[in-house]
């Protein structure tokens, strides 16, 4: 196990992409953080997948038809400002043609807002490297890692396990 005694969070946003849904993903996400911030101190480890970093990526996108960096970015700053040591992990495909066989696997979930296509995805893969550098540059405190996820499992292992320890 790569990070001892963590939970696991896998949110999937709202599938409501008009202005409501901008509405309930501010209240989801501030709640979210608030729910967070009820959690520093004590040696817990968080990992979330698919927070408002996605509902930013589809509405710069255009998935959604409201706009949410004004949220977005007010979340990024509080989150910078929690006492936790955060990691923004990007895993993406350097290869991008790999994406049309890794979208041909049976069972993918498919939200209505955003069909999975190879184009789709290797739009989303950009926007995500993008948003990484820009973390980056502006929130020193956030450790951004982008893993090259299309290279053998063992050394995308160890990789995590060089950044996270065992």
């Amino acid at each position: 196990m790569l990070v001892k005694y963590t939970n696991l969070y896998r949110l999937t946003g709202t599938s409501d992409s008009s202005i409501e849904g901008k509405k309930k993903a501010t209240i989801m996400y501030d709640n979210l953080l608030n729910y967070m911030k009820t959690l520093e101190n004590l040696s817990i480890n968080l990992l979330f997948d698919r927070t408002f970093f996605t509902e930013e990526i589809y509405c710069r996108l255009g998935f959604k038809d409201y706009s949410f960096t004004d949220v977005y970015e007010r979340l990024v700053e509080e989150l910078s400002k929690m006492d936790f040591k955060i990691f923004y992990f990007t895993l993406y495909l350097k290869d991008e043609g790999q994406f049309e066989k890794r979208l041909a696997r049976a069972g993918k979930a498919v939200p209505k807002y955003a069909k999975f296509k190879a184009e789709s995805s290797i739009n989303q893969q950009r926007e995500y490297l993008k948003m990484a550098e820009e973390i980056k540059q502006k929130y020193p405190n956030i450790n951004v890692v982008n893993i090259q996820n299309d290279k053998d499992f063992e050394e995308v292992k160890k990789e995590l396990i060089d950044i996270l320890g065992e």
